[in-house]
């Protein structure tokens, strides 16, 4: 029996909302607006940490980090599903799909092992106030914040490489607005367990082990805090930690939301789960990126004393 030819599929079709092509007008307009919010917020907080000489430090450092890496994870999709809403076939290269997925995994990944990095940033100036000067110093901090890329994409490498050797050579519609690897690798026409054991192992060491590690950093910083003798000083201490806790609560939160529904049993309601799925996972995709710099902004005098410096600066210059 002749092997399969990867060739054989050089494009695939996004279903999107083919469907629903009356909420696509809607949609487009909702989702642009999500993305636009994305671009400011994110673009603003990158400048602040860059420019305000207050926030040169290991916390702001990895907030910039995460900032940048919001805005790389939505314009690695969010473009492409803006595209879809206006366009009758919604069609995709098989290169250019795989270079979307790499994104897309590659930022999911390396925002697990960020928010493990800043976990560890508020143990340490909590529980070791006097020692963090010297444990977190650039020359500890910055190589931190490149592991995590470093991390996230050689994950993303492996994910992807395992999936474009697969054979494609029947269906080529996605039931979905972009190139999501689950709903890829439905399509090959070959035994996928090797992907779906690799992508386990991955979501354990990308997904577990930080939320493991966040865990455990915050029953130490908690216990510490606690131990604090002045309500003020207390209030204090978690104010600093408050908004990357937050973020964390709805980066996993949302994680959990999306695979932890049940399945439905019937026809109809498989049909409606389906959409959801969809929509679910459109906005998961949207709605941390859109409330980081939001929380952080609200939760942190430091930063929203930062902007407001900013938006003066930019009024006085104009």
């Amino acid at each position: 029996m002749e092997p399969y030819n990867q060739s054989a599929v050089t494009e695939f079709v996004l279903l999107g909302l083919s469907a629903h092509p009356k909420l696509e007008k809607a949609f487009f307009v909702l989702i642009l607006s999500m993305y636009l919010v994305i671009l400011l917020g994110n673009g603003v907080l990158i400048l602040v940490t860059i420019l305000d000489s207050h926030l040169q430090t290991p916390m702001y450092f990895f907030l910039g980090n995460l900032s940048f890496l919001d805005i790389c994870y939505t314009t690695s999709s969010v473009p492409l599903v803006l595209d879809g809403f206006l366009t009758p076939r919604k069609t995709i290269s098989f290169s250019g799909c795989a270079i979307q997925m790499f994104l897309s995994f590659a930022m999911g990944a390396t925002e697990c092992v960020l928010l493990g990095m800043m976990a560890f940033d508020r143990y340490v100036a909590i529980c070791n106030p006097l020692r963090y000067p010297m444990v977190m110093n650039k020359a500890a901090y910055v190589p931190m914040a490149a592991s995590s890329w470093l991390a996230g994409g050689a994950n993303s490498l492996v994910q992807i490489s395992l999936a474009v050797q697969l054979p494609f050579c029947g269906d080529n519609v996605i039931n979905h607005f972009i190139c999501e690897i689950l709903a890829v690798l439905k399509l090959a026409c070959a035994d996928i367990s090797i992907n779906v054991i690799s992508m386990g192992v991955a979501n354990v060491i990308f997904l577990g082990v930080p939320v493991l590690f966040i865990f455990v950093s915050y029953i130490f910083i908690l216990t510490t805090i606690l131990k604090i003798p002045s309500a003020e000083g207390r209030k204090k201490a978690f104010s600093t930690c408050s908004a990357h806790l937050t973020v964390v609560v709805i980066f996993y939160g949302t994680i959990l939301f999306m695979y932890g529904k049940p399945k439905s049993k019937d026809a109809l309601g498989a049909d409606k789960k389906d959409l959801s799925d969809k929509l679910i996972s459109l906005f998961y995709g949207l709605l941390t990126p859109m409330l980081n710099p939001i929380i952080y902004s609200l939760r942190n005098k430091d930063v929203k004393a930062a902007v407001r410096n900013l938006v003066i600066y930019m009024h006085v210059t104009h």
